[in-house]
């Protein structure tokens, strides 16, 4: 009985001093830690790892933080951190634009026109500064070209034509913001029997924007409907892969925004402010995705449009109009691909 009680005074001791010690090794990282801005994005690693490598060379000494996810997630993140009292993120980075809307209808952002705002493409007709457009994203016909000598040229061919069928993929909207206004957008310009022919032509759903671009890679799909920069990035690692656009071209914005609870307001503004400079957008660009600003260069590898082009030919749509639908239209989405 003494050995046993000897023992645990022991163990107790050790956890002390292990303790006593952690403490003063770790106080230093933990308040960094707290210091740190906070971004949660729905961005690859390939685009928003090389945004903050860029903002931490002119800034070094503001620590960034940055969580990637598909936009469902983390907005249910969000929604988990509201009830618990409080947003840990200080910018929000996504392409779920009726998002963008709701969070400003509910007061959680803070406005902010970033500097050099006179000098890019603003693609928001009702802009106020709660969040701004950091890329025009594209979305076109993503085909396997081992498999797709003769590229399509219109969005109907894929949903009735025999070359596709059980053979062309769409993201889960459920999962994806990009997928989700895809989805709408092709709604609004075709109308929802356009999607239900997309199914009777065999279309399948798949878990995510990046998964259904490797699933047409790797030959699983001949084409899909995929995002530019993802795409871009097979391509760099020398997939058969090429992006077409149709007339009708689906151009979703990429908004960042602050969180009026940031805790470290002048460094958000500075990373908003540094997104929309030259170099940042650049960076944007060489990432296979479109800019907001006229004077970068565009890669050439990637088919790209211009900025002007991508504003210029898109869908229209009312981004307040299609919000109260975004439940009702995923809902119908996961019903029809079942």
């Amino acid at each position: 009985m003494f050995k046993r009680l000897l023992a645990l005074v022991l163990t107790v001791m050790m956890l002390l001093t292990v303790g006593c010690g952690g403490d003063n090794q770790s106080a230093e990282p933990a308040k960094k830690a707290a210091n740190n801005l906070v971004i949660y994005t729905s961005m690859k690693e390939a685009l928003i790892g090389n945004i903050v490598a860029g903002f931490k060379a002119k800034y070094p000494d503001i620590e960034v933080d940055y969580q990637s996810a598909g936009a469902g997630k983390i907005m249910a993140k969000l929604d988990a951190e509201r009830q618990s009292g409080q947003i840990l993120a200080d910018i929000i980075w996504t392409s779920e634009v009726p998002d963008f809307y709701q969070m400003r209808q509910e007061g959680l952002l803070e406005k902010f026109t970033p500097a050099a705002f006179n000098e890019i493409l603003n693609p928001f007709d009702d802009y106020d500064g709660s969040f701004t457009a950091v890329r025009l994203g594209t979305l076109g016909i993503v085909i396997n070209t081992d498999d797709v000598t003769t590229p399509p040229t219109t969005w109907e061919e894929i949903a009735t034509g025999a070359q596709y069928k059980d053979a062309f993929g769409i993201a889960d909207p459920a999962l994806s913001g990009t997928a989700y206004m895809s989805v709408a957008l092709l709604e609004k310009q075709f109308g929802w029997d356009y999607l239900v022919r997309l199914h009777d032509n065999g279309a399948v759903k798949s878990k995510g924007s990046g998964r259904v671009i490797e699933d047409t890679a790797n030959g699983t799909l001949k084409a899909c409907l995929g995002v530019d920069y993802i795409t871009a990035s097979r391509i760099d690692k020398g997939d058969p892969l090429k992006m077409v656009y149709p007339k009708e071209l689906i151009m979703v914005p990429s908004p960042v925004a602050i969180f009026n609870q940031s805790k470290h307001m002048d460094a958000a503004k500075k990373f908003v402010d540094y997104m929309m400079t030259q170099e940042a957008q650049q960076k944007i660009a060489d990432a296979g995705t479109v800019p907001v600003r006229r004077d970068v260069q565009m890669p050439e590898k990637y088919n790209l449009p211009s900025p002007e082009t991508a504003i210029a030919n898109c869908i229209k749509i009312s981004y307040t109009e299609i919000l109260p639908h975004k439940d009702e239209t995923i809902k119908k989405f996961s019903e029809l691909f079942k």
